[in-house]
């Protein structure tokens, strides 16, 4: 054979009677050619006819042998075809599918056919590293081996397509099948539950031909259709299922039931999860999993907390799922004894305790409950740790107010080895446009462009907002308009980048872009619509976004309807104001301080000071803010008696801390009055805090 390039010579290239001499032991590397000092050759000529030896310049190359394809592996055709079966399968199980084909590719060479189960094998491993490529190419080897109309192997194909998002593919396959048998059609929506929400369509589609050709419908069927319509918030389909599964007798199915309690609480429909929570006889761990995770997603972390004790009580212990669920909870509610009570549990298991992602959990639930020093303990006797644990304590940091250590964790955590992820750049990111620290966030900037992490809608948005917090706007305008794709978060970023800039007007052609574009607003961007309105007093458009609001029922968001209440006080409609208020039917402080606001744009000071005398006597609870609110409608219109009584109220019945400007207000306010002395008892209290 004359002498090839390693790179391009091809299996089928090799002599047909070139592998009785190699010896076997049952492995197929990657293709890596040996030196030639390693090749062994055959019977050596006599010396009588031995050529002198080639000086290295007149050398020739030499000649690519069988080995050079399988090095450790040869004569194949000389093993049981089942044990080069099960040797492809060990490759395939370890995904490398490399070795896979070039096994295969000799194979198809040698005219030994490869089974259904081997091929099956491969599949898997293709849908478990998401190689469409690869998938093809065994799709292309199943046709040559003559096995394109197994049934098997056309489910397998259908569910490798549409996991790997090759939708069309898949359709072209399936389309080969027999509609008789629900497996392929079971693979079909298998792969498009997997693609999300964006799919629900095709699932509906492929359900509904289901029923109309009669297919028998099985459990796996109804698990990935009561998927989909949790993914997609499809009440109304997953109640219509619901009452076939009863109907068809399949709803003491545990995976089912299971399922219908995720679809309830994805839907927000809390009562009808619970009920078929209840109806559950014997429970296991999946199953109130599933019920704490809805809880959870409901944001009801009572009910979750209580649902965990109920399930120890039941003689469950959690899991590492549960664990990692209910530590955020904990955080949430600064539940710290409780929180310190599973990290007991954790410590008792060894194997949890060992598992990165609960000690990330653990770190963030001590930190939000404000304790790092905890937190970082956790962190710092963790044998291993990665980016997630690094994220989590700088998150911390971040929630503690200690920016400054914040941002040189980043830098601690490059130095041991670890690479900031996106969600460790979104993180830190608005610490700078806190800190104005401009330079460290244009080297984020340049990381995050060099990494790709543009155009991740979390990186853009706090880079705008970042940008515009250190007052360089054009930035923020300009990654805006550098984005192919928009949504409603990049949106309102770019209408706080003009607000954070003093640019109303600007805001306001924004918004009204925004509102001719086909995304619509949600709470966040509705609130921040209609707080630029309350600056700039514009009714008519207030009227038409409260309009909106009121369709979409947003205005039972609390701070929604806060921000419709204040704005109709700015424009001087207070009786508008008022109904909103009225019309609300549980308030908080937000509600009432956001009318106490109404009331003093309007110049109706002692009107707001009597309706926050009302929301105390009616038990609701004054926030920080409120009492910002109340003290400044007190220094506006002079009210100095009051404005020590709400001082001290505020301090030794609620025991909230006044700020330097607090103090500062009052100082002025009781010198401008004449009122020295309490105005130096003021000074003392200052100096002292």
């Amino acid at each position: 054979m004359e002498a090839v390039s390693c790179s391009t010579m091809s299996l089928h290239a090799f002599p047909s009677n070139s592998f009785a001499s190699t010896p076997i032991n049952g492995n197929y590397p990657t293709f890596k050619p040996k030196p030639a000092s390693a090749i062994v050759g055959t019977r050596a000529p006599s010396t009588k006819h031995r050529r002198k030896k080639p000086s290295p310049k007149s050398k020739k190359p030499r000649t690519f042998t069988e080995k050079d394809a399988f090095p450790e592996s040869l004569p194949l055709h000389s093993k049981n075809p089942h044990a080069i079966y099960e040797d492809i399968q060990r490759f395939a199980r370890q995904n490398k599918l490399d070795q896979v084909f070039t096994i295969l590719d000799y194979l198809n060479q040698q005219g030994i056919p490869v089974n259904p189960t081997t091929f099956s094998s491969i599949i898997a491993a293709c849908v478990r590293t998401k190689s469409l490529a690869q998938g093809k190419k065994i799709h292309a080897h199943i046709r040559m081996n003559g096995l394109e109309s197994n049934e098997f192997l056309r489910t397998k194909l259908v569910h490798m397509y549409t996991s790997c998002g090759a939708f069309e593919d898949a359709q072209m396959v399936f389309g080969e099948c027999s509609s008789g048998s629900v497996y392929p059609w079971n693979a079909l929506l298998r792969g498009s539950v997997i693609a999300g929400g964006r799919r629900y369509r095709d699932v509906l589609s492929t359900y509904s031909e289901m029923r109309a050709l009669g297919i028998e419908l099985n459990v796996y069927t109804f698990s990935n259709v009561i998927k989909s319509f949790a993914g997609a918030s499809a009440f109304a389909q997953g109640l219509k299922t619901h009452a076939l599964l009863i109907k068809n007798g399949l709803i003491d199915s545990a995976i089912l039931r299971t399922s219908l309690i995720d679809m309830y609480f994805k839907c927000g429909k809390i009562k009808l999860a619970r009920r078929v929570f209840e109806e559950i006889q014997e429970r296991d761990i999946v199953v109130w999993g599933v019920m704490i995770a809805g809880f959870a997603h409901n944001r009801l972390h009572t009910e979750a907390l209580e649902y965990v004790r109920r399930m120890i009580d039941e003689g469950l212990r959690p899991n590492s799922v549960i664990l990692t669920t209910i530590l955020p909870i904990i955080g949430e509610v600064w539940s710290h004894k409780l929180g310190r009570e599973v990290h007991a549990c954790v410590l008792k298991t060894k194997s949890y305790s060992k598992q990165i992602f609960i000690q990330s959990a653990l770190i963030d639930m001590y930190c939000k409950c404000g304790d790092m020093e905890s937190g970082r303990r956790v962190f710092y006797r963790s044998k291993e740790r990665n980016a997630i644990c690094w994220t989590a304590l700088i998150s911390g940091y971040v929630t503690n107010g200690r920016l400054e250590q914040a941002l040189r964790s980043i830098i601690w955590m490059q130095q041991e080895g670890f690479v900031p992820d996106v969600v460790t750049v979104a993180t830190v990111l608005p610490v700078c446009a806190e800190l104005r620290a401009l330079k460290r966030g244009k080297e984020i900037h340049a990381y995050s462009v060099k990494n790709c992490f543009l155009p991740n809608v979390s990186v853009v948005s706090s880079l705008m907002i970042m940008y515009s917090k250190c007052g360089i706007l054009n930035y923020s305008i300009k990654l805006f308009e550098g984005l192919e794709k928009r949504n409603v978060i990049l949106w309102t970023a770019m209408i706080d980048s003009y607000v954070d800039n003093g640019c109303l007007h600007e805001a306001l052609s924004v918004i009204r872009s925004m509102l001719l574009s086909k995304h619509r607003p949600d709470t966040v961007a509705m609130a921040r619509m209609l707080s630029v309105c309350c600056e700039l007093k514009n009714l008519k458009l207030g009227k038409e976004i409260h309009g909106q609001a009121l369709k979409k029922d947003f205005d039972s968001v609390h701070f929604v309807s806060a921000e419709i209440m204040k704005m109709y006080g700015s424009c001087g409609v207070l009786d508008i104001a008022n109904l909103v208020f009225e019309n609300i039917p549980i308030k908080g402080s937000m509600t009432w301080t956001a009318i106490i606001e109404a009331y003093r744009y309007n110049g109706l000071y002692q009107d707001a000071i009597d309706l926050f005398d009302q929301m105390a006597s009616k038990g609701f609870t004054p926030n920080p803010f409120t009492f910002e609110v109340v003290l400044s409608i007190c220094d506006q219109a002079g009210l100095v008696d009051e404005a020590c009584q709400i001082f001290n109220l505020m301090s030794r019945k609620y025991k909230i801390k006044a700020s330097k400007e607090q103090y500062t207000m009052m100082i002025g306010l009781l010198t401008r009055f004449g009122r020295f002395d309490e105005a130096q008892r003021f000074i003392q209290m200052s100096s002292l805090s």
